[in-house]
């Protein structure tokens, strides 16, 4: 985009707006990173020669929302033309097609090339299929691109290597031979952006005390180099597992600076693939990990693209509880809720099976509105964007698109839980039960959540068996599990869970 910029005629124009960071109550170091980031892009720019028109928080007469921002931009620089990569938030683009058309000023927004899938492209893709399914367009692109193929077969014989990938930690746990991801000390940039964000957002969530996420191409770079030569060859057995207290294990963390735009997907992609071919990571732990960048980062920002603005209200399953306080503070009797939201406020960050069979699916049993499950997600996470966490939460997470992105919702006991983590073992309830003191609200929930939608899942060809295991179970068993569930609600709601 910046190849045809003149210096001495053209303007580069970014803002920092309050009205983006009081979107969602987002984590304090998820504010630090986006503002941090974008002045040193902005220092960049201007050490390249090129002319940044740049609003800082705080300054004088600074505008309050990206809107006004352009505005008042266009005002002061009378522009021929206004030329925006296409953002990651579908209001965005009609905002500022307003804006250009009420200022006669021609708007041109370029497709992001930080992308291999162009909206024509899965369109095109997705065009006379009944389902869209992850599978079919993930193999479409490994051939496209020719990423993990032995000529037109996938390498390995398969284009997947799931079986593999599902291995948990014995009772001795993952040991303390993990390298953990970089960190990187901040910077005088991002110094004054700490100050900043503690000084005027200190009511915002979350702390800043461990705050060393990558703001810069360089750092974004060696922070795959680093997942690549020290967590990758064992991140496939072990993608899957939860530990207390180790929130990072073999994972990458690069997806903050991969939406961000610091570093690409092709360069992630192609030193994932070299790491295989090299012979120093597995097959099993390069395609799960590739299949998570080709595959899901691209399918899920088609699936926004070709289904908004509708897909935002979703709410097929008529979930309308509010979000319990226990996802703000931590503060619960469960386990795996506290470990996990306790990790978030800490370092805006959980893995995705935390995200999805944890924090996801206790806001599906509970029956959380999915539009405040996606505020939290938006608010919490350090890699939240809006083309990326709707389609996640609403779809795969709340199955409030009613199969668009999955299937089936993704729902099951405390016994999954227990199988991947050692949650259970320091929590006081019991993930076999479903009634009585001890029952678990993950496992009592489950068995609500099929009773309350028996109807709609009994004949579901990828439900109906865990929909005919309630059949074996007695009316007063039924009414045991509704009572406990009504129970644990009310329970959660006075903090007392």
């Amino acid at each position: 985009m910046f190849s045809d910029i003149d210096p001495a005629r053209d303007r580069v124009v970014m803002a920092e707006v309050e009205a983006e960071i009081r979107r969602h109550p987002n984590h304090k170091q998820r504010v630090a990173m986006f503002l941090a980031a974008m002045r040193h892009f902005r220092d960049d720019l201007r050490e390249r020669g090129l002319a940044v028109d740049y609003q800082e928080i705080g300054d004088r007469n600074a505008s309050e929302d990206l809107a006004s921002f352009l505005a008042a931009a266009i005002d002061r620089h009378r522009p021929q033309r206004v030329v925006v990569t296409e953002p990651g938030r579908h209001d965005l683009i009609g905002e500022f097609q307003r804006v250009c058309d009420g200022a006669s000023v021609e708007f041109d927004m370029r497709a992001d090339s930080h992308f291999l899938a162009s909206h024509g492209d899965f369109d095109a893709w997705a065009k006379g299929r009944k389902q869209l399914r992850l599978e079919y367009f993930y193999r479409t692109m490994r051939k496209r691109y020719d990423v993990l193929m032995d000529g037109d077969d996938p390498v390995g014989g398969a284009w997947n290597f799931d079986s593999d990938n599902r291995e948990s930690f014995d009772k001795d746990g993952p040991g303390n031979d993990i390298k953990g991801p970089i960190r990187f000390r901040p910077d005088d940039t991002t110094r004054r952006v700490l100050e900043l964000v503690s000084d005027r957002f200190s009511d915002l969530p979350g702390s800043l005390d461990r705050f060393d996420w990558p703001v810069t191409r360089d750092e974004a770079q060696r922070a795959v180099r680093d997942f690549i030569a020290h967590r990758l060859p064992r991140f496939g057995a072990y993608q899957d597992a939860m530990w207390t207290g180790r929130p990072f294990l073999y994972h990458s963390r690069v997806s903050t600076a991969l939406n961000l735009k610091l570093v690409s997907p092709r360069y992630v992609i192609d030193h994932a693939e070299a790491a295989y071919r090299d012979g120093s990571a597995p097959i099993n732990a390069v395609e799960g990990f590739i299949r998570q960048v080709l595959g899901w980062r691209e399918f899920i920002r088609g699936i926004y693209w070709h289904h908004m603005p509708d897909y935002a209200s979703g709410n097929e399953l008529g979930a309308q509880r509010d979000l319990p306080d226990l996802f703000w503070t931590g503060e619960t009797n469960m386990a795996c809720l506290r470990d996990v939201v306790g990790q978030l406020l800490d370092t805006a960050y959980a893995h995705h099976i935390q995200r999805l069979m944890v924090a996801g699916l206790f806001g599906q049993l509970y029956g959380v509105a999915p539009d405040q499950m996606h505020d939290w997600f938006m608010a919490l996470y350090a890699d939240s964007v809006e083309w990326v966490t709707l389609p996640n939460v609403v779809g795969m997470s709340q199955h409030a698109d009613g199969g668009i992105v999955g299937s089936k919702p993704y729902i099951a006991t405390g016994s999954y839980i227990n199988r991947m983590s050692n949650y259970c073992g320091s929590c006081e309830y019991n993930p076999k039960k479903a009634t009585g003191d001890r029952a678990c609200p993950f496992t009592t929930l489950y068995w609500d959540f099929l009773l309350e939608h028996e109807d709609r899942f009994r004949g579901h060809q990828r439900m109906s068996l865990q929909v005919r295991n309630l059949d074996r179970k007695s009316a007063d068993d039924k009414q045991a599990i509704r009572d406990r569930a009504t129970y644990i609600r009310r329970r959660i709601r006075e903090g007392n869970a």
